[in-house]
């Protein structure tokens, strides 16, 4: 592979007809990392990062070449010679009809520069998907591609269109389980057209504000709250040019999107496709990272796991989402629990326990070493009695014994910790000294050694290194503790918020706990010149917002649906993440005041999500199914008690499952008065609560006793325990 490849000069044609006849291009941004990953990024660029232990650009190629992508230049600026060298080396080089080229450059420090730059090679001809190499995808780009190809042929001035899924965010945090923040997008539902995209929003403020002509020009323009930008562009040859002609434009989002949305002279514009039951994320901090990595592991990106990439004979999948590599020395007393991935050559000793992490190959592991949560990437040694709880540990680390990370540790390449030696929570730990120079990610999307990092020569990042660094060491070599070799960066003024909003760590209870506090619990609606903000996203005047009662009554169960699969989303990534209890309360107690929800409300949205998880698991007979939903019970019975504080939510609770049986899980029915009796023992339900159900039910027509029949001999044997007692 070349730096480029020769072409005629690029010019914009309007026949679609030719344009179809051209193969489908992409341009793929190796380059895309922020300040977010140092300081691994100042060692090894972003995108050959390991992924469920397959490096994250295999990830982006492999889903290009299989959405029909015919030609992929990929552009790289700092750490070029790695990524050069890794797809020289690889089957990347040798697909057949895939070719992916390299465009280099030393120059280029964003991505209005590397489109800039791409545009002087001349080399794509038609429609192309831009997209960065840390993006994860299984999407099909068919549909995406035929609306954008007709949008073109009704409308030259539509030149892009924007890939954007439904991820609605954090009430909490105001940011998506990717750890971006929240991003506001207003999008004409009829047309799909972009017409305002925000993501700073100012949230002091509490509104966003809008341009009136917008509404004018659009009367039903929808802003959204929770859509994911997917960062998968399909761009006409415009948006290249477009660069070329506009040098103020060098962030993707930031300038060119934001640019054209408010341009009204030149008129171009920008489309979204929505997808739904397919995957798509981009990774931008060490939050997405984790959420991804599980994902992954989950098989939410399927095909695109660890054992189609690599090879089924050379990792295969097991139950409870364990991954093993075929060669790996496992001691019998280790303890491996679910959502784990083993790579080749890794040893693992006595009594060790390790749950939803990925080891990578070559790894030695002690005995007595406890890992949750956590990445340990190549050629790691960790020693008898270390402790690990989400943390991220690069190549050639060493944990010499008794070491500890306390969660959000990041340890770069070839660090090493000391005997008995904890690391505090949050702490980023290099063999490299800390740059003075802080650069953000407002002045920083692609960063070279121009801009403030301290970049190593590359022959220096693909040997060992930590000879080479005697000379920029002048602090104490005990850091780390007796024996450890590194330094612990000290966190930037205006960083504190930014360590656990992005950590692979779970955000502490007591953050969340602080921030409710800080929310102002009597939300109103958005009110601005004039217009309202339903909740449904909708713009609406003010003399439109007087609904009828029936609309009003509508409108609520409308929102109590939202409600319910907002809870059960976010108890569902409890379940498969091992979120604690306490941080689930908080999730469930903010969506509560989000949607102006009641207590019992929150009850019987988690128990329907309880009952959902339990009939959704695997069984093959009603007594499978009962095991299923003791197990569930068992294990969440404090999340639902936590908003159980009287005898009439109670009952709530028991009309719920009564619906549950009736409509949702039919499964159930029989079931009826083995799990009431389960939740009694259980301390969920009380006897009064139980009985009084069943008294209320008296005068009742026959089809609403069923399940007070069901339950008739539950029912006498707590009427003859309360005789008894009396």
């Amino acid at each position: 592979m070349g730096a480029q490849k020769k072409g005629a000069t690029a010019r914009v044609s309007e026949d679609p007809e030719e344009l179809a006849r051209h193969p489908l291009q992409a341009i793929l941004l190796a380059d895309s990392f922020t300040t977010k990953f140092r300081p691994i990024t100042l060692e090894r660029p972003k995108v050959l990062l390991p992924l469920a232990n397959i490096p994250m650009i295999d990830y982006t190629l492999a889903w290009l070449e299989s959405a029909g992508v015919e030609e992929v230049f990929v552009f790289c600026c700092a750490h070029s010679k790695q990524v050069i060298d890794y797809l020289e080396s690889s089957d990347w080089s040798s697909q057949p009809n895939f070719l992916v080229a390299t465009i280099e450059s030393h120059n280029s420090i964003s991505a209005g520069d590397a489109l800039r730059l791409i545009y002087e090679r001349h080399v794509i001809h038609g429609d192309f998907v831009l997209i960065s190499g840390d993006t994860v995808s299984n999407m099909s780009l068919t549909q995406a591609l035929q609306e954008h190809k007709e949008r073109r042929k009704k409308d030259a001035n539509a030149i892009m269109t924007m890939v954007v899924k439904q991820s609605k965010p954090s009430p909490i945090t105001q940011q998506s389980r990717l750890g971006t923040d929240e991003l506001f997008m207003a999008i004409n539902p009829d047309t799909k057209q972009l017409l305002c995209y925000e993501d700073k929003a100012e949230y002091s403020k509490g509104f966003i504000s809008l341009d009136k002509t917008l509404i004018a020009d659009n009367p039903s323009t929808v802003l959204h709250n929770d859509k994911q930008d997917c960062y998968i562009d399909i761009c006409s040859e415009e948006v290249l040019s477009l660069f070329t002609d506009n040098f103020d434009y060098q962030h993707l989002r930031r300038h060119f999107v934001k640019g054209l949305l408010v341009d009204d002279i030149m008129g171009y514009k920008i489309f979204t496709h929505e997808i739904h039951s397919s995957y798509a994320a981009r990774i931008d901090n060490f939050r997405s990272y984790d959420t991804i990595s599980k994902d992954i592991i989950q098989r939410w990106t399927y095909p695109f796991v660890p054992d189609v990439l690599c090879g089924n004979s050379a990792i295969r999948v097991e139950r409870r989402g364990t991954y093993r590599a075929s060669e790996i020395t496992l001691s019998r007393s280790a303890q491996i629990g679910p959502f784990i991935v083993i790579g080749q050559g890794t040893e693992i000793g006595n009594d060790t326990k390790i749950s939803h992490s990925v080891i990578g190959e070559g790894c030695t592991i002690g005995s007595n070493v406890t890992i949750e949560g956590s990445y340990i990437w190549n050629n790691v040694t960790i020693e008898d009695g270390c402790e690990l709880r989400h943390a991220i540990v690069c190549d050639g680390v060493t944990m010499k014994s008794g070491a500890v990370l306390e969660p959000g540790v990041v340890l770069s390449f070839k660090v090493v910790v000391g005997q008995q030696f904890v690391v505090p929570a949050y702490s980023m730990v290099s063999l490299l000294q800390q740059p003075t120079q802080q650069d953000s990610d407002e002045e920083l999307e692609y960063a070279d050694s121009s801009s403030g990092n301290v970049e190593l020569p590359s022959a220096k990042l693909n040997g060992d290194i930590t000879s080479d660094l005697s000379e920029t060491r002048h602090g104490p070599t005990s850091e780390l503790g007796t024996g450890g070799v590194g330094y612990i960066w000290s966190i930037f003024e205006g960083g504190h918020d930014e360590e656990w909003r992005h950590s692979v760590a779970p955000i502490p209870t007591d953050k969340l706990a602080k921030i409710m506090l800080d929310k102002d619990e009597d939300e109103e609606l958005l009110t601005q010149d004039g217009n309202v903000l339903s909740p449904s996203g909708e713009l609406k005047s003010d003399s439109d917002a007087n609904d009828s009662e029936d609309g009003d009554n509508e409108g609520s169960r409308d929102d109590y649906v939202s409600f319910e699969k907002e809870v059960e989303a976010t108890f569902l990534r409890a379940v498969h993440e091992n979120v604690k209890v306490d941080h689930v309360i908080l999730e469930v107690n903010a969506l509560r005041l989000s949607y102006n929800m009641a207590s019992v409300d929150c009850a019987g949205a988690i128990f329907y999500s309880m009952m959902k998880l339990a009939v959704e698991s695997p069984h093959s007979s009603s007594s499978e199914l009962h095991r299923n939903a003791a197990d569930v019970i068992t294990t969440w019975q404090n999340l639902l008690k936590s908003f159980l504080h009287d005898i009439d939510e109670e009952i709530e609770v028991i009309l719920k499952f009564e619906e549950i049986c009736l409509e949702s899980a039919k499964e159930f029915s029989p079931l009826f008065a083995q799990i009431l009796h389960l939740l009694y023992d259980k301390d969920i339900l009380e006897e009064d609560a139980i009985l009084r159900w069943a008294d209320e039910k008296e005068g009742a027509d026959e089809s609403d006793k069923v399940f007070v029949q069901r339950a008739e001999k539950f029912l006498q044997w707590l009427r003859e325990a309360e005789e008894e007692e009396d």
